[in-house]
């Protein structure tokens, strides 16, 4: 029995593969499924990466535009168009409610402070949606993960306790491969969750970075506005 046991262990592949190949169905699409979500959960932050590392730039240019002694009309004239970053859309925003609060006889229609600060209070929210879309995946993988692993594990282990029951051997070569396969899932579910807590965190602190950005050049191009009104 002894001799059997070992030739049983030595036989038995734990790489991998051979685990995810030897588990059942439904472990196996738990494994999939976490492994799907590992994959996408680093391409969306890849690309809120680029996407933050564009936008810091862009505010930064946009920033020298602003206070390089340019007429604000003739930067406005400039973007209005085609605003190109967050910032040049807030700006846009702002002074396109100012000029239509001007009257033909060049007075200013009442209220318009409060008008222009709504326009881009609007216009940064639209942007912190944009910097944010995504990283609810982040958040719901972070959270998920780890239960949908025990799933697939507590699936994994009820299947080999019912070959142990089938088979009436209980030696340690017997169980380990079942077991080994049972946890591969707890494995990538924490593989998965892991990552996506810490990224979701970091990126969630650089996007409420570039929102305050956007909300400290509102709030310095409506003290400009609000000295002209004066």
């Amino acid at each position: 029995m002894e001799t059997e046991t070992l030739a049983l262990a030595q036989e038995a592949d734990f790489t991998l593969i051979a685990l995810f190949f030897r588990a059942s169905f439904i472990v196996q699409l738990v494994m999939i499924a976490l492994i799907a979500a590992s994959v996408w959960l680093w391409a969306i932050t890849f690309s809120k990466i680029a996407m933050y590392r564009r936008a810091r730039a862009n505010a930064a240019a946009f920033d020298a535009a602003f206070w390089s002694g340019e007429p604000l009309d003739e930067l406005y004239d400039q973007v209005a168009d085609a605003p190109a970053s967050a910032s040049e859309r807030v700006f846009v925003a702002g002074m396109t409610e100012w000029r239509r609060s001007l009257r033909d006889d060049g007075a200013l229609i009442p209220g318009v402070q409060q008008r222009v600060d709504r326009s881009m209070d609007v216009a940064i929210s639209r942007e912190a949606e944009r910097l944010t879309s995504g990283l609810t995946f982040l958040a719901t993988t972070g959270a998920t993960a780890p239960f949908v692993g025990l799933f697939g594990t507590v699936w994994g282990i009820m299947r080999s306790f019912q070959e142990i029951a089938i088979s009436g051997n209980t030696s340690l070569a017997v169980v380990a491969p079942g077991i080994a396969e049972a946890l591969l899932a707890t494995g990538l579910g924490l593989l998965a969750a892991i990552p996506a807590v810490i990224l979701y965190n970091k990126l969630s602190n650089d996007a409420e970075a570039l929102v305050a950005t956007y909300e400290g050049f509102a709030d310095e191009f409506s003290t400009l506005l609000s000295r002209q009104l004066d």
